[in-house]
């Protein structure tokens, strides 16, 4: 039998002692493979915290953060402030520049309407002929409202009430003007047609036209009220950026003090400056922007509202008291009981004096009562003279009672009628109106005034003061180099 041959002994030795085979770079071993995994990856917010942690246990680490900190509230309490600031002064521009304004185009709208029904109804009354002077009138009045329906139309900036309202006058208004172009054409050629139209042309005016262009004046009042809310709120979100931000100054030069017995760093505290004027300016800003605002509100906006009432309420009677002398008791309230243009009458008045009393309540100047006065007074004439007027017309004296009033045909200025009384009736109210625009103006352009300038201001001084919170902070750690 044969054996291999057995492997010589220093061979075995040397295979014994032979080295371990080197590893070769990108290889892993089987081992490593098997019983070991590689360290996870590190994230870069891990990277992160581990750097700030890093940066957090020596003095210049902590005063870098504490640099960056104090930028960044500074700059933020600037940023802050001028975006609300900025928001604020805009609102208080709208309300002296848009949402007034409108409400006042608004109001001036139902006015024009009404008196050109009133007129109309008048210059028919006049005869045949209607006076000259009645006829520019009632077109000068449509004209105002066409112009002004543009205007608001080109102002309402996508209000769906606003533009439905207008829509609705724009289309109803042709209509009304072809009507009493009929009444009036008919009245000319003597036939009894005429009032028919001139009454349902008045008809269209009152459930239609003017309904429409008070809700056009409500919509215009809200956004104005809505506007002047805006202008007045308080700017919370930067009060308290600034708080913080002086709480964070006044911390870290305390801090400062303690570790270096250093009272002062000129960094710090023009930093703290500029924080304290921001703060300051703001705050003082609103508050007088909120009292123009207020005084606007109090001295001129009720008192406009209130007076806007009266002259419709005074509109709205005129138009009845004319009617009453077409309709001749031809038109009855529901009931059947009465006149229905001259109970309608006796409502309108009713609602003048009612709103007489309060905007003389609310005048606080002499030139703002004394038209009220004169309109209190011509009211009261007013309604003495169309009470004598119904009281002839009742004894058959048709011809006396239209005198008493539209006043005798062959007087230029009658005096003694009720249209005379209504006319100065109106004429007061549109001075005290235009007194009381005057103030509302004044005071809300002085909230605007004291808005000027801030956002700009503010933005600047945040940066500012974000440069000074590095220079102070520099100039510490400029120490450790």
């Amino acid at each position: 039998m044969t054996h291999p041959p057995s492997a010589p002994a220093g061979a075995a030795r040397g295979a014994a002692s032979a080295p371990a085979r080197p590893a070769v770079p990108g290889q892993v071993s089987r081992a490593a493979a098997v019983g070991a995994a590689p360290p996870p990856a590190r994230g870069a917010w891990a990277t992160g915290r581990e750097v700030l942690r890093e940066a957090a246990t020596t003095e210049p680490g902590r005063l870098r953060i504490l640099g960056a900190v104090l930028a960044l509230l500074v700059l933020a309490l600037g940023t802050v402030a001028g975006l609300e600031a900025a928001d604020r002064a805009g609102s208080a521009e709208d309300v002296v520049g848009r949402s007034q304004p409108l409400s006042a185009d608004a109001a001036a709208i139902y006015r024009s309407l009404a008196d050109a029904d009133s007129t109309a109804a008048a210059g028919f009354l006049a005869g045949i002929l209607e006076p000259a002077e009645s006829r520019a009138r009632y077109d000068r009045d449509i004209a105002t409202a066409s112009r002004l329906l543009v205007k608001a139309a080109a102002n309402t900036d996508g209000s769906d009430e606003s533009a439905r309202e207008i829509t609705t006058l724009n289309e109803l208004l042709p209509r009304y003007t072809g009507l009493v172009e009929r009444a009036r054409a008919a009245n000319r050629q003597g036939l009894p047609l005429g009032g028919a139209y001139l009454r349902y042309a008045n008809q269209e005016m009152t459930t239609r036209l003017l309904p429409a262009a008070e809700r056009l004046y409500a919509a215009e009042t809200a956004r104005l009220h809505r506007d002047d809310d805006e202008a007045r709120v308080w700017p919370y979100l930067a009060l308290g950026a600034g708080a913080l931000a002086l709480a964070v100054l006044v911390w870290a030069q305390r801090r400062e003090y303690r570790r270096t017995n250093r009272v002062f760093s000129r960094g710090l505290l023009a930093a703290t400056a500029a924080a304290a004027a921001v703060l300051l300016w703001l705050s003082g800003a609103h508050a007088l922007a909120r009292a123009g605002l207020g005084s606007a509100q109090a001295e001129g906006q009720q008192s406009l509202q209130l007076l806007n009432e009266a002259r419709i309420s005074s509109l709205k009677a005129r138009a009845n008291e004319n009617l009453t002398q077409v309709a001749r008791g031809a038109v009855l309230t529901e009931d059947g009981q009465n006149d229905k243009y001259e109970v309608e009458y006796a409502t309108g008045m009713a609602a003048l004096t009612d709103a007489l009393a309060r905007a003389t309540r609310l005048a606080d100047d002499e030139a703002g009562r004394a038209p009220l006065a004169e309109a209190t007074a011509r009211a009261g004439e007013w309604r003495e003279r169309h009470a004598a007027a119904r009281k002839v017309g009742e004894d058959g004296d048709y011809r006396g009672a239209l005198d008493l009033i539209i006043g005798p045909k062959d007087q230029a200025e009658p005096k003694g009628s009720a249209g005379w009384s209504f006319d100065q009736v109106d004429a007061a109210l549109e001075r005290a109106l235009a007194h009381e625009q005057e103030e509302f103006t004044r005071s809300a352009r002085g909230a605007v005034d004291a808005l000027t300038g801030l956002p700009l201001g503010a933005a600047a001084l945040g940066a500012l003061g974000a440069l000074g919170a590095v220079l102070g902070i520099n100039r510490r750690l400029a120490e450790y180099r």
